[in-house]
């Protein structure tokens, strides 16, 4: 399995950092696009420098560099889906107008193009409350195909850390590319 990971300047690396932990454990190839914001924040609230992040990817592409491979859809056709996570709600405002200004977005407006719809497209917004625009660029990507997951945790499983809160989110993504993991029990009827 091939996954594009993008990581945004939203709050909320830490979903990406235990993401990229999971992929690169379960052996999946990872081309990282990390958006200049997108490293501050991880630097900030992680605490950790951007190239430890990066090693844990199999290719990492600069979100400038539109003349990457990942930037065509002969390439882009050769990968599995694309995880935005943390997604900004700027990044969402583009890619449900079609605006591909930089590496992250051209992906996604390749995949549209070569998948024909939002199939494989997992975006994970963080931000709160969200005002009309925000919901209407939702829609509007959901209507193409993507996929949305909000980092809105449950409590069945009796989350005792952040840990397990990230925990559930990340298991929600991995679960829709059918990656095995035993990262939260699965619901069972008391």
């Amino acid at each position: 399995m091939r996954l594009i990971i993008g990581v945004t300047g939203a709050s909320g690396a830490i979903y990406a950092k235990r993401l990229l932990e999971m992929l690169h454990e379960l052996h999946v190839e990872v081309d990282l696009i990390v958006t200049s914001c997108g490293r501050y924040i991880m630097e900030y609230e992680l605490g950790v420098k951007y190239e430890h992040l990066a090693k844990l990817a199999t290719h990492v592409w600069d979100a400038g560099d539109m003349s990457a491979d990942i930037a065509s859809g002969s390439h882009t056709h050769l990968c599995d889906g694309l995880v935005v996570i943390p997604c900004t709600m700027n990044t969402v405002a583009k890619m449900a107008h079609g605006i591909a200004d930089n590496l992250l977005l051209r992906t996604f407006d390749v995949m549209l193009k070569v998948r024909g719809d939002g199939s494989g497209v997992v975006i994970v917004p963080r931000e709160t409350p969200l005002n009309e625009n925000h919901l209407e660029n939702l829609l509007r990507l959901r209507r193409m195909g993507v996929t949305i997951i909000p980092p809105v945790t449950a409590f069945y499983h009796h989350p005792k850390s952040i840990q397990d809160l990230v925990d559930f989110i990340v298991a929600l993504i991995l679960d829709h590319f059918g990656l095995p993991h035993a990262l939260v029990p699965r619901w069972k009827k008391p």
